[in-house]
């Protein structure tokens, strides 16, 4: 069974990030804890020790609403495979995500974007950036008000800089089996040609997907100096619903997630991106 870890902070695009990985893991069997973190001045205990030694404090009313919003989810599920629990803690946002993670054996987190109207500068917020970079977990990032539809274009966007493990290699081998999607693995070429160590990145790459795959893939590569407006181009082009990215690209991720303002708002970030970790 999958263990799923969905942060909310009560806003409406947390709970719809949660309702797009229920639609999108309606044929998996998955366990969802849906649950709020807040700061420890607000249980209610005054310490200046390490706030996870007070994570079980309860505030009564939050915990409630939460498990109303919880019913009405799993009310509205059309899927036997699914269970849901509330839980509510108190502390440091990364260390309680890092702790449940071990508690509860989490194996995807799945978090919302307020979208442009919500934040100053970026695209994303702070605790999103903060699990991508700090969190060694796979993380689905689930843009503000998209609902899921049958996804039918992955792309997966690379520079054959690194080798891929096999968990990140089973974990991009899962999402596609879920989506039943085809993958396209596109390269931006800002050299005249892949050097040694990219060319047999590649060709390993290209092995394990013909193995796994077959006729469900593509490989393309595109000239463009500009990475981003490449993948941009691509993505459009393309008619891409899904985006799964490997943390270890980080190049590739602060180009199209931490460096994307409301001035460059653009189709990647009104599409899902699955962040994968080894």
């Amino acid at each position: 069974m999958k263990q799923i870890l969905v942060p909310t902070d009560f806003s409406e695009n947390s709970f719809n990030a949660l309702e797009y990985a229920v639609a999108f893991y309606k044929n998996t069997a998955c366990t969802f804890y849906v649950m709020n973190i807040r700061s420890l001045s607000d249980s209610g205990i005054a310490s200046n020790g390490f706030a996870l030694h007070f994570n079980k404090v309860e505030t009564p009313s939050k915990m409630e609403l939460l498990k109303e919003k919880i019913k009405e989810i799993s009310q509205n599920n059309t899927s036997d495979l699914h269970q849901f629990y509330a839980l509510q803690e108190f502390g440091n946002f990364v260390d309680i995500i890092r702790k449940t993670i071990l508690e509860k054996k989490i194996d995807l987190i799945v978090m919302g974007t307020k979208g442009a109207a919500g934040i100053k500068n970026t695209f994303i917020g702070s605790s999103t950036e903060d699990v991508i970079t700090k969190v060694a977990a796979d993380l689905l990032i689930v843009p503000k008000n998209v609902k899921y539809q049958p996804i039918k274009n992955i792309a997966f966007p690379t520079n054959f800089n690194n080798f891929y493990s096999f968990d990140i290699l089973e974990s991009l081998t899962e999402i596609v089996r879920v989506s039943e999607g085809t993958l396209k693995v596109m390269n931006v070429l800002v050299t005249e040609a892949l050097n040694t160590s990219q060319e047999k990145n590649k060709n390993y790459l290209h092995e394990y997907l013909d193995e796994v795959f077959e006729e469900r893939y593509s490989f393309h590569s595109v000239k463009n100096k500009n990475v981003k407006n490449a993948i941009e181009d691509f993505t459009l082009l393309h008619q891409i619903d899904m985006t799964i990215m490997a943390a270890k690209n980080l190049n590739y991720l602060q180009l199209l997630l931490f460096n994307t303002t409301i001035k460059r708002i653009s189709r990647h970030t009104r599409i899902p991106v699955f962040i994968l970790h080894e």
